[in-house]
């Protein structure tokens, strides 16, 4: 009997494509994170990170896609005409908020205050950002906002209920919640970074505490979580205020949502603009003291900016893997082919040292409270490692989208969203110029940041010829009579290179030979891929992914 003739319109058939790229475990791919969990002091959590790994390789990033392509929507009234300022997400934003709170994203450095929590939740973070990095804004301000909260005694309740690890999207007052949600709205439109310009006013009520706030923001962040942080002008100068979304009573604050703005990505996450009008807030603090107090905050956001960069760049580069794995050109596979080769291990360098750095400066904010020389080290290291990680993130995702070639620009896949978010933790708590400011900043005011970084690279001295010769410059430079605003960005950009490669060395990373002999020995060009024949080292591949 004769074959069947093939259908009258069949043109083409479909191969030499890559399979699906998810479900996948996250922690089981990533021997770098697990090395770093396991180096930096969270092997005890290591069971729980795993899991979460799971679930945000698996479900949550099936979720994560209706997430982000149905934005958020703002509802100002309601039918009758009731003012309601609220709004609406796709369903699966809150269920992979859920997820998060529920496996401690938000509150696990709170709920268990003990030695490597901080690293497990800096782990957790990194994972979360990889398949749905919109709902990390209000995670990471949920954290952040904890140890802000202990300058007021009696908002103590807030703090509980961040460490409950529960989520509760429902509009209603914080009693009513078994866990609750922090945004936060310092920037004003006349000033931006300069939030001493703050124009919005704060007079106090007859409450003890309480004070009416009448002003505008320019970026509200989350605006449908319980509470917020925000900077006022107080009569005793800028403060910090905790701004309940709904009063004790149930009814609504005095605040309204003017527009959401229409962002570049993050598209998941809502960020607004507006309107106290006599909003009811809390003193957390002192009066005048708003900029010191939200400090603390400050430290936290930066380091989960640094771990976000590092997280897209890890999800890009997992795209980059996949695909050149699976699909062939020129009678090879891509990721046999030796200029992919070169690119691949190009880009798995710089994501193992992004992340490497961050998940250093974790353990230095996990062990701050115990450790006078880590407190100096993550004062100064977090703003080095937000700048440089930060900068690094969109050329890095660019590179992995032309390894899937059309494909990578293509929506269906994941790159074009990430490529849409790479700028952003750059921007926001601070962009470049800040976080170079804020370096020189803290190393000429406090004389020990300086010491916890010329110890934390002498640690490395005698690992690698190309990082030792590195040194003698970089200390000099950092001698108080070199330091020059102007070239803040070339010392911040050589310690942040230095400190990568001095993490890498001392865990015996196969990463560190070629990052020193390329980023710091000068044997790179200024772009990805153009690494030296002899560091084109196979291996790196493989531990990538």
């Amino acid at each position: 009997m004769s074959a069947s003739p093939p259908p009258p319109f069949e043109t083409h058939r479909v191969d030499n494509q890559p399979p699906e790229f998810a479900p996948r475990d996250l922690w089981a791919d990533d021997v770098a994170l697990r090395d770093a969990v396991q180096r930096e002091g969270a092997s005890a959590y290591a069971e729980r990170i795993a899991a979460y790994g799971a679930l945000a390789g698996s479900e949550l990033y099936a979720l994560s896609f209706d997430a982000h392509r149905d934005k958020p929507r703002l509802g100002t009234h309601d039918r009758f005409g009731h003012r309601i300022d609220v709004v609406e997400f796709h369903p699966n934003y809150h269920r992979i908020l859920q997820a998060a709170v529920e496996h401690g994203v938000a509150g696990l450095s709170w709920a268990e205050a003990a030695p490597g929590a901080h690293v497990a939740r800096a782990a957790l973070s990194y994972l979360h950002h990889q398949v749905e990095p919109g709902t990390s804004c209000p995670l990471t301000m949920t954290h952040a906002a904890a140890p802000v909260l202990r300058h007021a005694p009696h908002l103590r309740e807030w703090i509980d209920k961040i460490a409950a690890c529960r989520y509760d999207a429902r509009d209603v007052e914080m009693a009513a919640k078994p866990g609750v949600m922090l945004g936060m709205g310092m920037t004003e439109k006349q000033g931006g970074s300069d939030v001493r310009s703050n124009r919005t006013q704060a007079t106090p009520t007859a409450s003890p505490g309480e004070y009416a706030l009448v002003g505008h923001k320019w970026f509200f962040s989350a605006p449908m979580c319980d509470g917020f942080l925000v900077l006022a002008q107080a009569p005793g100068g800028l403060s910090c205020f905790l701004l309940p979304r709904r009063l004790p009573d149930g009814s609504k604050n005095a605040f309204r949502l003017m527009r959401l703005k229409d962002k570049l990505g993050d598209w998941s996450n809502a960020s607004s603009e507006v309107e106290f009008t006599d909003a009811s807030a809390w003193l957390v603090g002192e009066e005048g003291r708003g900029i010191a107090t939200i400090l603390e905050m400050v430290m936290l956001t930066r380091l989960d900016c640094m771990l976000g960069s590092a997280a897209t760049m890890r999800m890009a580069l997992a795209h980059a893997l996949h695909h050149t794995a699976h699909r062939h050109a020129f009678g090879k596979r891509l990721i046999e082919q030796a200029l992919m080769r070169n690119v691949l291990v190009d880009l798995a360098v710089e994501s193992e040292a992004a992340l490497a750095l961050a998940m250093r400066v974790a353990r230095a904010v996990d062990a701050s409270a115990r450790d006078a020389h880590e407190a100096a080290l993550a004062r100064v290291a977090t703003a080095i490692g937000k700048y440089w990680v930060c900068k690094r993130a969109p050329a890095f995702v660019n590179e992995a989208q032309e390894c899937l070639g059309g494909a990578g620009y293509v929506e269906e896949s994941i790159l074009p969203r990430l490529y849409r978010q790479a700028p952003l933790n750059s921007i926001w708590e601070g962009s470049g110029n800040i976080q170079c400011l804020d370096v020189l900043r803290a190393l000429s005011r406090d004389p020990a940041c300086g010491a916890a970084l010329i110890a934390e690279l002498e640690s490395a001295r005698g690992l690698d010829p190309s990082y030792d010769a590195s040194l003698p410059a970089l200390k000099d430079a950092l001698s108080p009579q070199r330091i020059d605003e102007t070239a803040a960005r070339v010392l911040t950009e050589r310690l942040a290179l230095t400190l990568q490669a001095g993490v890498l060395l001392r865990a015996g990373s196969p990463a560190a030979p070629v990052f020193c002999r390329s980023r710091l020995g000068g044997e790179h060009g200024l772009g990805f891929g153009t690494l030296p024949v002899t560091l084109v080292d196979d291996r790196l591949i493989a531990r990538a992914l």
